[in-house]
Order: C-alpha cells, then sequence, then structure tokens
C-alpha cells in the first residue's frame, strides 16, 4: 500500500481493508515518509506553516524529527491489518541520497527496533550500502529485516545486490523498471515507471523467485513498473513462467494493447488473471 507513505495510516480505513478481502490476503505497506523522507517531509510542513516559521531551520527539524507519538500512530493504524493475519512486511524505502554513515545506521537501527515486532522489508539504493556489504547485512540480520531486492535503472552510485535472501523468514522484491531515461528528469512520477519488462527480461526473476521458494518461509514479489497497467502484465508473465495458476479478470481492452497475454489470460467472467492494485502488482509464490 502506497497511500501510507503520504499520510499515516488510519485504523478505520485499514480495517475495511481487512474486512473486504479474504482471509489468506495480505498487505504489504510502505512507511509514512516522515520515517524515511526526511526532506521531503519537511518541505511538506514549511509549506502549510506561515512564511517566517517555514524558514525557521530548527523547529523544522525538531518537527520532522519522528518521535514516540509518531511510532504510535503508525503502529495503531495498521493495527486491524496486523490483528487479523493480513499484514505482509512493512517496507522501508529509503531515498538514492539514504547513503551509509555511522548516523545513517545508527537512525535504521533505530527504527528498525521501533519495528521490531512487525517483519519490515528495508530498501536501499545508494552504493555505499553494497561497498560495505559486511556491516549491512549484520545489521539487518540483527533485526531481522529482509533486505528489498530491487530492479531498476543502473547508474554509478546505484546500489548492487545478488537478489539472494539474507534472511529465512521472508524474501522481498520490487521490479521498478528500467526507464533510464525519465527516472531523473520526467514531468510527472509516474512517467519513470513507464517500462514494460520483456518475457527474457522477467525469465530471471522468475527463476529467483522460484528458487527463493526453497530459501524461505515466504516471498513477496512486486512489479511496480505501474504506467499503463505494466505492473499486472509483467505479473502475470511471471506467473505463467513460474507455471501458476492465473487468476481473475481482465478486460478486452488490456489484451488488445498488451498482446502478449492473448494465450495468457481470458477476458469476460472467466476466472483468469493476477493481483493487481492501484500503484503495484503483487505477485505471492
Amino acid at each position: 500500500m502506497n497511500s501510507t507513505f503520504y499520510g499515516q495510516p488510519r485504523a478505520e480505513v485499514t480495517r475495511k481493508w481487512a474486512e473486504r478481502t479474504p482471509a489468506n490476503f495480505e498487505f504489504s505497506v510502505k512507511l509514512y515518509q516522515q520515517f524515511t523522507h526526511p526532506r521531503m517531509f519537511r518541505e511538506r510542513l514549511a509549506g502549510g506553516l506561515p512564511e517566517a516559521e517555514a524558514h525557521d531551520e530548527g523547529l523544522l527539524d525538531a518537527l520532522a524529527r519522528p518521535n514516540d507519538a509518531d511510532l504510535d500512530a503508525f503502529r495503531r493504524g495498521i493495527d486491524p491489518l496486523s490483528s487479523s493475519g493480513r499484514l505482509g512486511a512493512l517496507l522501508a524505502q529509503f531515498p538514492a541520497s539514504f547513503k551509509d554513515a555511522p548516523a545513517s545506521r545508527d537512525y535504521l537501527a533505530a527504527l528498525l527496533q521501533a519495528f521490531a515486532d512487525y517483519p519490515v522489508a528495508v530498501e536501499l539504493r545508494h552504493s555505499s550500502w553494497s561497498d560495505a556489504i559486511g556491516g549491512t547485512l549484520d545489521l539487518l540480520n540483527s533485526f531481522g529485516a529482509a533486505w528489498v531486492q530491487i530492479d531498476e535503472p543502473k547508474f554509478q552510485f546505484s546500489i548492487r545486490q545478488n537478489y539472494l535472501p539474507n534472511v529465512k523468514t521472508f524474501y522481498y522484491m520490487r521490479l521498478h523498471g528500467r526507464n533510464a531515461k525519465q527516472w531523473w528528469r520526467h514531468d510527472a512520477t509516474e512517467d519513470r515507471y513507464n517500462y514494460l519488462y520483456s518475457g527474457k527480461e522477467l525469465q530471471e526473476f522468475a527463476d529467483i523467485a522460484g528458487a527463493a521458494k526453497a530459501l524461505v518461509r515466504k516471498s513477496y514479489l512486486y512489479t511496480n513498473n505501474h504506467f499503463a497497467s505494466k505492473s499486472v502484465v509483467n505479473a502475470v508473465m511471471i506467473k505463467a513462467q513460474l507455471g501458476e495458476p492465473i487468476e481473475g479478470e481482465y478486460p478486452p481492452e488490456l489484451i488488445e494493447r498488451y498482446p502478449d497475454l492473448e494465450d495468457l489470460v481470458t477476458t469476460g467472467r472467466v476466472r483468469v488473471a493476477a493481483t493487481s492494485s492501484r500503484s503495484a502488482s503483487r505477485l505471492p509464490v
């Protein structure tokens, strides 16, 4: 769920999510931006303050710094999911600007300690974390946190990963697409996810997902290239490569736009394809 990144989750909302989904349905929930994107959160705060206060760096730092009340608010917000068994994992997605440094490690450790009662997946994007892979693994493993394996356009400072699980409890992978041209410069945020993986490109991740089943208790694979339903298309393609059942209902327009699905799904009221959401598709394996 991406909405929890932009606002603290509310129990009355997540309770409805739990009520409207089957007992075996799981939600992975992204942490509120205050916990992972301080610069973005500060800018948001400044925009809602009077001009004098908006330029008060000390005030902004104090307001942006997460405290126990902020942590408790997030816990209360996701409690209906947790108590009903529908919480998959908490996703702590950090920006590329979050680099390995003593202060960063201390902050990450404190955050993992604060959410120690939940399975937490940590997404790191800067190469400094993989350059110091031993220390990064020691930190994540000490809290049982999964190191999120990501596929995205590669740049000089991009993190390097081997796609192996670091804990036995669960595995977490996100495919963001490979639209390098619009990754940093785009008219709209969703433009960076305008990328459709080919069947050949997906085979590597299907093989990884299949191997992960033998190494961990549970694994999550999300296609986050959500521009124009491309995440849904690629999720179906991966499921087909894995030999997983393809269930659900798909509109004819989707098949017309993405003919690669023609032999994989049927349209109308027949039960046919993969799970989808507004921002990404989840592949349970």
